[in-house]
């Protein structure tokens, strides 16, 4: 064994695809082609100007630079606490109910470690954010996969979810409006939801990354309102997507007290909190005005009115989401999600993720991300157009 070989737990993991998306971007311009990506929902707008301001006051206060706490500075945790009652209608307990998380990611892979066992279960949504495999493998435990399914709008049947996965499991993670789908959460499925985690005794995680990124008046539910949510799940909202965040790394878990007591115990052991400066930014993003989110919204609404049409120009029959940013559309017949992603490389110099990188009932499908200027944009479903019809 050599000294960098990694552990058998980083060797049981595929490599994280959308590093290997921008490896084959940079591949592909290295050799002077100008590759349009449509592949990395990272928005290309700047985060809002309010938001850009409190944390300027904030970084240049001698009293923000020490090490934060675990538990978050009380106008972070209460700023979520107003959030959640106003724009949700979920009251939440500033003091036990919410402490910062490093961006979701962090949070739902530190989740892992807090609640599973080697040999432990987490059913996780397929497709779905590889953190819901990726850190139940690196903990030891087994992802068991709950496919979408198309025809329940893009919910899991959990009534097929094999008995012996139920007993084992103790995570459960979801997301909606969903990623890579577009889907948004169908009429009763969050009650459905809360009684199957009781029954199991399951902690729901709903991943709540784009519940202020919708559209044609579609209004996102937070699954904490759903009666009995709170004695068996947490939600984790973050800033990355709907305030043009994503460096920042600022988000928050809320719910459950108990869970969220044992997520802390975790991740004092394992690192030292959200810097304050972006805590206080955070704050100033959830209390500050709506314009820029509602002008943001217009924007992606305009290009995902674009890229449909586009798509339905050349043959391929995708319905309009309601809400995040991307586009889910079924790949055309006789292609793989893998050879259709390949053709439209190869063809049009165009990047879009192919659905089988989500899990397996990802196959068949592809996703466009609409966090591309509008330009450029056009000219990748011109070149799509032009190439594939």
């Amino acid at each position: 064994m050599a000294i960098a070989d990694p552990s058998k737990r980083l060797e049981a993991m595929p490599p994280y695809m959308f590093a290997e998306l921008e490896r084959r971007v940079a591949d592909k311009r290295a050799s002077g082609i100008d590759v349009i990506s449509l592949g990395i929902g990272d928005p290309d707008e700047p985060t809002y100007p309010h938001i850009v301001a409190a944390m300027r006051e904030a970084v240049a206060d001698p009293a923000n630079q020490k090490y934060p706490s675990n538990r978050g500075r009380a106008e972070f945790r209460e700023a979520f606490a107003g959030f959640y009652e106003e724009r949700f209608g979920v009251e939440i307990d500033p003091e036990s109910e919410v402490i910062p998380a490093i961006g979701a990611k962090e949070c739902i892979y530190n989740l892992c470690f807090a609640f599973l066992d080697p040999g432990g279960v987490a059913l996780a949504s397929d497709p779905g954010y590889p953190v819901y495999t990726g850190g139940p493998i690196l903990a030891g435990a087994t992802p068991e996969l709950l496919p979408l399914v198309p025809e329940l709008g893009f919910a899991p049947d959990l009534s097929a979810v094999p008995a012996e996965a139920a007993a084992k499991a103790r995570l459960i993670f979801l997301n909606y409006p969903n990623n890579p789908s577009g889907a948004v959460v169908p009429e009763g499925f969050f009650e459905l939801v809360v009684s199957f985690a009781r029954e199991h005794e399951i902690l729901v995680v709903h991943d709540n990354a784009y519940s202020e990124t919708t559209y044609d008046g579609y209004v996102a539910p937070s699954f904490l309102a759903t009666p009995g949510a709170r004695e068996v799940g947490v939600e984790v909202f973050s800033l990355s997507k709907g305030y043009n965040m994503t460096g920042w790394r600022c988000a928050a878990i809320l719910g459950n007290a108990a869970a969220i007591q044992t997520y802390w115990r975790l991740k004092t052991n394992v690192d030292s909190g959200l810097f304050e400066a972006v805590q206080l930014a955070g704050a100033a993003a959830l209390r500050g005005p709506r314009g820029s989110l509602e002008r943001i919204n217009e924007t992606y609404a305009r290009r995902r009115d674009l890229v449909v049409g586009a798509l339905r120009e050349i043959g391929v029959e995708v319905p309009a989401p309601k809400g995040t940013i991307y586009v889910w559309a079924p790949v055309p017949e006789g292609h793989t999600s893998t050879s259709f992603a390949e053709l439209v490389l190869e063809e049009a110099a165009v990047i879009v993720s192919p659905g089988s990188m989500y899990g397996p009932s990802g196959e068949g499908f592809f996703r466009i991300s609409l966090t591309t200027p509008d330009d450029r944009i056009s000219e990748a479903v011109e070149r799509m157009r032009k190439h594939l019809s």
